[in-house]
């Protein structure tokens, strides 16, 4: 698919990157969608990764409700999960000057000069848990005037890129993942004490496969994303630290990217097997707002090309939410 595709169900498929991403014009996502609508937008999203409907109308419950016609809905448990509109528990609001519950406004902000890379912010969402979400719908309500956009990385295109002495290599590793894992936290800054703290009273660890194998497409995925990897389980850890070293800087290279210019009414949906994404920090400076809303559909646990499906150290599953 080289160009702009159109569906029989009368829908336009359009790639916009090199090797990840795709527009689809002619979809109401605000309007129940018909089997085969959604069937053609399911196929775009595994063939794409990401895909992008501009100028949607939709309101808290129909973002809900399009998010259950993909899939049961998950969320971390009461106060775990952040800000949410009121009378919509299944929304994350994405919006640093919403009051966070957890560790108050602005705290994404607070931590980026904490960071150990300058790409530290590349993730996929709760790769903490031991089952990360298949899926996320993500969509714009408030933007900026400039800046504010998102990145997607196709983590099947980064495996690939790999020689296939590495490949091999990473097919039998396993990743511990956890919050906060790109982070340096120290004890002498009460800021960090406090998030230590927190993070030590209900830790989210779990242990994936280093190479993820998609369980619709059989596609081989590089699944390291930087912010939530503290090491390559069995490895010394100036080992673990050079190989991560490589992994993280070949998830990020631009060939394997998409950007996305936000506009009011975007939707955005990706498939949280097959990339990680990168939230902007061009905005910190500025008083411009920028408010966006994100669902995320229930996913199972990642299963290695040597057959290991990834284990729960601490934390529970994530599981189907019900409201």
């Amino acid at each position: 698919m080289t160009s702009a595709t159109r569906h029989r169900t009368g829908i336009e498929v359009r790639p916009i990157a090199g090797h990840i991403g795709a527009e689809i014009n002619g979809v109401d996502l605000a309007s129940p969608l018909p089997d085969a609508v959604l069937a053609a937008v399911r196929a775009a999203l595994l063939r794409h990764k990401v895909v992008f409907f501009r100028g949607q109308r939709l309101g808290h419950a129909e973002h809900v409700a399009f998010g259950r016609r993909l899939g049961l809905l998950t969320r971390r448990p009461g106060r775990k999960h952040g800000g949410h509109p009121d009378g919509y528990p299944e929304i994350l609001t994405v919006d640093p000057e919403v009051a966070d519950t957890r560790f108050g406004r602005r705290f994404e902000e607070r931590m980026r000069p904490k960071e150990l890379r300058p790409d530290s912010g590349w993730h996929v969402d709760l790769a903490a848990a031991v089952n990360p979400p298949a899926i996320s719908v993500l969509r714009a309500e408030t933007v900026p005037p400039y800046g504010g956009d998102t990145q997607w990385t196709n983590l099947v295109r980064a495996y690939h890129g790999l020689s296939e002495p590495l490949r091999s290599l990473a097919d039998g590793l396993r990743a511990e993942h956890t919050l906060y894992a790109a982070s340096r936290l120290l004890l002498s800054d009460q800021e960090d004490v406090e998030v230590l703290r927190r993070l030590t009273d209900d830790t989210l660890l779990s242990v994936h496969p280093v190479v993820r194998v998609h369980p619709e497409t059989g596609e081989r995925a590089l699944f390291v994303p930087p912010a939530s990897v503290t090491h390559l389980v069995g490895l010394l850890p100036w080992e673990s630290h050079q190989l991560l070293e490589l992994f993280h800087g070949h998830i990020g290279r631009p060939e394997h990217t998409v950007r996305w210019r936000w506009a009011a009414g975007d939707v955005a949906v990706w498939d949280n097997r097959a990339v990680a994404h990168l939230q902007p920090s061009d905005l910190d400076h500025t008083d411009h707002r920028r408010t966006l809303y994100r669902v995320t559909v229930l996913g199972e646990r990642p299963v290695g090309p040597d057959g290991f499906s990834s284990e729960a150290v601490r934390g529970e599953p994530l599981t189907a939410y019900h409201h």
